[in-house]
């Protein structure tokens, strides 16, 4: 989170210029967001056996939800799609899922080509975005087996 001091300086920023400041608000909201995921401790991430990944069809306009288990590959429209690990933060904690993920696009009769191999943030969804003209993917979350069926909110009561 920014402190107060960096809370001051953007509100004053924007008293002063307007709609000029935008660059300085999301780059100051990207930092405060890394910061916070930086904040948590490594042995704080817990380690999850399922990825579970949205894509868009930007045809279709189509969301689709689907898993992939780490260290397997899914196919979504034309990509190949692996998941090395998949993690998140205990409730106690800001709520943030990520995962490293590989994306090749392999259309018919044709070698696959990588795509993104990097880490995913659920919560930053277009920090490291896959391009492509037809499908886009994203991490949403991260599950383990054992809690197949509930929402992630269920453990939180």
């Amino acid at each position: 989170m920014a402190s107060d001091m960096d809370r001051s300086t953007l509100l004053n920023c924007l008293a002063r210029v307007g709609a000029g400041c935008g660059l300085l608000v999301l780059a100051s909201i990207a930092f405060a967001q890394t910061a916070l995921a930086q904040s948590a401790a490594a042995e704080d991430w817990r380690q999850h056996e399922i990825a579970v990944l949205q894509g868009l069809d930007k045809v279709t306009a189509r969301i689709s939800r689907f898993e992939v288990p780490v260290g397997q590959t899914v196919r979504f429209g034309t990509f190949n799609i692996r998941v090395e690990t998949c993690q998140d933060l205990p409730p106690t904690l800001p709520p943030e899922s990520a995962a490293f993920v590989h994306v090749e696009d392999q259309p018919p009769d044709e070698p696959p080509r990588e795509l993104f191999s990097g880490w995913m943030f659920a919560s930053s969804p277009g920090l490291n975005a896959v391009e492509h003209p037809v499908y886009d993917v994203w991490v949403a979350s991260c599950k383990s087996a054992s809690t197949e069926g509930q929402s992630s909110a269920a453990g939180s009561n």
